[in-house]
């Protein structure tokens, strides 16, 4: 049976459509997603948009594509430099903190590094080419102020992305922030005249010293590492306007060609029904959910399960506990399949049931990610091989083929295996801190606890002794 077609909703024309690369061979995909601004913890609303992420790379990585991932860190914009200033740290060393954090976060969450992750700072001199381009083309100019502004009416398709009414349109009008609404539109800021707030920040340009501005970064860092069109570009949705709408029209007006193929944006995460927000006190990170008892696996779970990408997603602290319960189902039936490999009665031949899983689970996937469907599927998997192996009636064969095939859903889901070998270390580790906890040596054990969760797990007190869950 020949595998499905992989359709993915596109922003830009409002419709799920099949990816169609850029490559002749139709295999290469260039994926480029906005990454995070250092100069805080990314919370658990941020990291929604890279699990999806994560979930579509592995997912194109299934269906047979190789794909070429840039994610940049955006180390230099109003927050990074007000957030360096508050702490009198330099620039560089404040949001090289965050870039660890976020990098540590991520591996927490069982998220795939891309391949490129450059920090805007690192191609500065990029930038500034663009923007000589664009002020060489007449789409951007010098203003009485001394920063560099693009000019919008240059560009007739601004707004293609978001269907702005332009029609309101203050001609002339300028927006020096990164950040604003659709009812400030103008013309937009790419590079930055240096001010006393800006400190020591800064870079000498053709235009006097300065910094680029928060839009002109993702173009050219895009252009340098993928060339001028990309195959998909993501990031949450709330870039959508003024960042990715900025980028097309920037992008677009330098080389005269499309600059994104397909346009991959994930919606908002909201907390108990609620938008986050610090004032609320529902703004949580990684590291503040980990400290509540749950694991990482089962925040990652969480983030795929609650909702389709496209749809917005609701976390509750129910929530985390479904999807622990979820996760031991699925542990306690990878050790019965195990086990079933060498214990079922009859080795027998392999069903149709495996080859027909594996269908319907491509079907899910290609269907614009329908995580509802694959997990669905997923469990009715569960439920019937349960009942087979009551009865007694799974084969050997097919307790194999389901071991094999549930290893090739986990490299999509990337939810890890609770029932892996613990490495020696670990065990050792753990065994130490049993005995430390019946001497009631609880500072030892602390101790322990740390060193164990440095190794890549987590341990928690049960009423039957130490559980140990893949951090």
């Amino acid at each position: 049976m020949s595998r499905p077609t992989f359709q993915l909703y596109n922003t830009m024309t409002r419709a799920v459509e099949p990816l169609t690369p850029l490559d002749p061979a139709g295999r290469r995909v260039s994926l480029y997603v906005c990454g995070p601004t250092i100069y805080d913890y990314a919370h658990i609303g941020n990291f929604r948009t890279y699990v999806a992420v994560d979930l579509l790379r592995r997912a194109l990585r299934h269906f047979g594509y190789q794909v070429d991932h840039v994610m940049q860190f955006t180390d230099v914009d109003d927050k990074t430099i007000r957030g360096a200033r508050e702490k009198n740290m330099p620039l560089k060393e404040f949001t090289a903190i965050y870039r660890q954090a976020f990098l540590e976060d991520a591996k927490t969450l069982a998220i795939e590094i891309p391949e490129r992750t450059p920090n805007a700072t690192d191609h500065i001199p990029a930038m500034v080419a663009l923007i000589q381009k664009l002020i060489d083309g007449k789409s951007a100019y010098v203003s009485d102020d001394g920063s560099i502004y693009f000019r919008i009416a240059s560009f007739p398709r601004y707004g293609c992305l978001c269907h702005l009414d332009l029609a309101n349109l203050i001609s002339g009008a300028r927006v020096n922030q990164d950040e604003y609404e659709k009812e400030g539109v103008g013309d937009f800021v790419l590079w930055k005249k240096w001010v006393a707030a800006d400190g020591d920040v800064g870079w000498d340009s053709p235009w006097g010293r300065g910094r680029p501005g928060w839009h002109i970064e993702c173009s050219a860092l895009s252009m340098e590492h993928l060339g001028p069109q990309i195959d998909v570009h993501g990031g949450g949705t709330d870039l959508r306007f003024p960042h990715h709408e900025n980028e097309i029209a920037q992008s677009e007006a330098a080389t005269g060609r499309t600059f994104v193929g397909h346009w991959f944006h994930i919606e908002h995460l909201l907390v108990d029904g609620q938008k986050m927000s610090k004032s609320l006190g529902n703004m949580y990170t990684v590291r503040e959910v980990l400290a509540r008892g749950y694991t990482g696996r089962e925040l990652r779970y969480a983030l795929l399960s609650g909702a389709n990408y496209a749809k917005n997603l609701n976390f509750t602290w129910q929530g985390m506990d479904d999807a622990k319960t979820a996760l031991a189902r699925i542990d306690e039936w990878r050790k019965r399949i195990k086990a079933a490999q060498t214990e079922a009665s009859d080795p027998g031949r392999e069903t149709g049931l495996v080859q027909k899983l594996a269908n319907d689970i491509d079907l899910a996937l290609a269907d614009n990610l329908n995580i509802a469907d694959l997990l669905g599927e997923i469990f009715q998997w569960i439920r019937e091989t349960n009942k087979a192996l009551d009865s007694g009636i799974l084969s050997v064969a097919d307790a194999k083929a389901f071991n094999i095939l549930w290893g090739q859903v986990d490299s999509i889901l990337g939810l890890g295996d609770a029932t892996a070998t613990v490495p020696v270390e670990v065990q050792a580790l753990l065994d130490q801190r049993a005995a430390a906890r019946h001497a009631r040596d609880f500072a030892r054990s602390d101790e322990l606890r740390k060193a164990i969760e440095t190794l890549g797990w987590k341990v928690k007190d049960t009423a039957k002794g130490q559980e140990l869950l893949p951090g």
